[in-house]
């Protein structure tokens, strides 16, 4: 990135049966103001599922094909999409399950990582996909984090919810719960509380305050209720503590979001992806932002899903996007 220009970001259109198409082409049309305030923006997508939102959504549009190296700035309002493929539309209807959506998301996806790798581009912000329509395409990943591991070469990165007053990572994503509590190690705590440092450092603080949230009911109670805080998570702690990362616990899981909310702590580390989830998405879900965190290139996401059910009508709110948006201009800008 040139020395004081705005971050150039790849927005991914997602899955084309969704609300991606309709939330990018509101974010760049009636909230262009907020994003060129922060940054330039690429769509990496489909010409026509584009131009098929922007009629759906009632917004007159220019959209101009893109190629990297893409324009410094475009100087007009004209919207940038750097086309993968062309979609066969009338074999995506809205809301449907699509093999061929699910594929183009995947391919969006996986140019805009080639792109931030080849420096075209300084990071990436993912409109949802549809993991069921991920699979039907033969893509054998839970979703867009592991596929961003995967194709930067990533061994050690973490999802990371970002809301109003609230961050958290998450120790484990998608497994079943005994499969995440099986991951409750000491070497695993320790090795996301550094990951829960760094990440708590590109959001803008200085000496991140963390607060590592207890597994177990009243953080196991002194063994009472479980053996994993006092085996696994306060070892880890202390062993975060020695090396000069602020960070406390482990903290009673049913009190420590409250608390991070009115301040006392800038970052949790939940230990598994509900328990990070419902908090962040109670406290603030329309201006929720998703961060995968440990990833050599700046990724952020919407965080929620394709809206099947109100795909097509127009209704979906940008807001997320626009956060998170607004979130990988700041975090490239720290970085």
């Amino acid at each position: 990135m040139v020395e004081g220009a705005r971050p150039l970001l790849a927005i991914t259109m997602g899955d084309a049966a969704g609300i991606g198409p309709e939330i990018v082409i509101k974010a760049l049309t009636e909230h262009r103001k907020a994003i060129d305030a922060v940054g330039r923006a690429v769509v990496v997508g489909d010409l026509g599922a584009l131009e098929r939102a922007a009629h759906i959504v009632d917004r007159t549009v220019a959209l101009r094909p893109a190629d990297p190296p893409f324009p410094t700035l475009l100087g007009d309002e004209a919207v940038a999409v750097h086309a993968v493929g062309a979609l066969n539309l009338l074999s995506i209807p809205f809301g449907q399950v699509s093999a061929e959506a699910g594929a183009a998301a995947v391919a969006y996806l996986e140019r805009a990582i080639d792109l931030a790798k080849a420096g075209a581009v300084d990071g990436i912000v993912t409109a949802p996909i549809n993991k069921e329509a991920i699979h039907r395409a033969g893509v054998d990943f839970p979703g867009h984090t592991e596929i961003l591991a995967e194709r930067t070469g990533t061994d050690l990165f973490g999802l990371t919810l970002v809301a109003p007053d609230l961050a958290v990572v998450h120790l484990s994503t998608h497994l079943p719960l005994s499969e995440a509590i099986a991951l409750v190690t000491r070497e695993r705590v320790s090795r996301f509380i550094r990951l829960t440092h760094t990440m708590g450092r590109q959001l803008g603080y200085e000496r991140p305050r963390i607060a590592v949230a207890g597994l177990n009911p009243h953080a196991g109670e002194e063994g009472l209720f479980g053996t994993e805080e006092r085996e696994a998570i306060a070892p880890a702690v202390a062993e975060a503590r020695s090396s000069g990362i602020d960070v406390m616990g482990p903290v009673s899981p049913d009190v420590v979001f409250l608390q991070a909310r009115r301040g006392v702590y800038d970052m949790v580390l939940a230990m598994y992806h509900d328990q990070g989830h419902v908090a962040v998405k109670t406290m603030g879900f329309e201006r929720g932002v998703n961060v995968t965190a440990g990833l050599p290139i700046v990724r952020t996401s919407v965080d929620h899903g394709t809206a099947f059910d109100i795909a097509g009508t127009g209704r979906a709110d940008p807001t997320s996007l626009i956060e998170a948006f607004i979130l990988a201009a700041r975090i490239t800008l720290n970085r």
